[in-house]
């Protein structure tokens, strides 16, 4: 679950927004948790010791990114970094997206069981989050991220070896950027 960052245009890091009466760092490793990942490990950043003393992690492992403000791929590294060797593919989640549902990560899960070295949930045809990584594509993604690029550079310029998992009917990938967009979430009027 990548949480670090500063929420700059929300005005606040967004792991620690309430959304439906929880932080959206709790819902994220839940998310992953409930999806099938284990073990599961959030990457955080802004307000890290905030997030750590306030957030129920359970027993994801929160890891530290002291280089957040260079970008998400500071995020991608830190985590991808704090797996053990046994840990074959991860699912990159985002802290921001409360509708993602446990079931767009089985189906990527699946996809890698079936043999799938890169996964990716797809929304009205577009790529989006999450994505699934094999551990043997991890050097070659990260070779490619920088800044907030994370692993959309690799996959756009290796896109035949992604396989495209549509989640459209399971799962929603609407992102929380602006204090706005979580009040449509919420269905405030105000």
């Amino acid at each position: 679950m990548l949480a670090a960052g500063a929420g700059r245009r929300m005005g606040r890091p967004k792991a620690l927004l309430q959304f439906q009466g929880r932080l959206l760092v709790e819902r994220g490793v839940d998310l992953l948790r409930a999806g099938g990942c284990q073990p599961v490990h959030a990457v955080v950043g802004a307000a890290a010791d905030e997030v750590v003393a306030s957030a129920d992690l359970g027993t994801a492992l929160a890891v530290r990114n002291d280089e957040w403000a260079t970008g998400l791929a500071s995020s991608l590294r830190a985590g991808l970094a704090s797996m053990p060797a046994e840990v074959e593919a991860v699912v990159i989640a985002l802290v921001d997206q409360p509708l993602v549902t446990p079931e767009a990560i089985h189906r990527l899960i699946s996809a890698h069981h079936a043999g799938a070295l890169l996964a990716v949930a797809m929304y009205a045809g577009e790529p989006r989050n999450p994505t699934l990584l094999a551990r043997k594509t991890w050097t070659a993604v990260l070779a490619e991220s920088h800044g907030d690029s994370g692993a959309r550079s690799y996959l756009r310029s290796h896109w035949e070896d992604v396989v495209p998992v549509p989640c459209d009917d399971i799962s929603s990938p609407v992102d929380l950027d602006t204090p706005a967009d979580l009040s449509i979430l919420l269905g405030d009027d105000s």
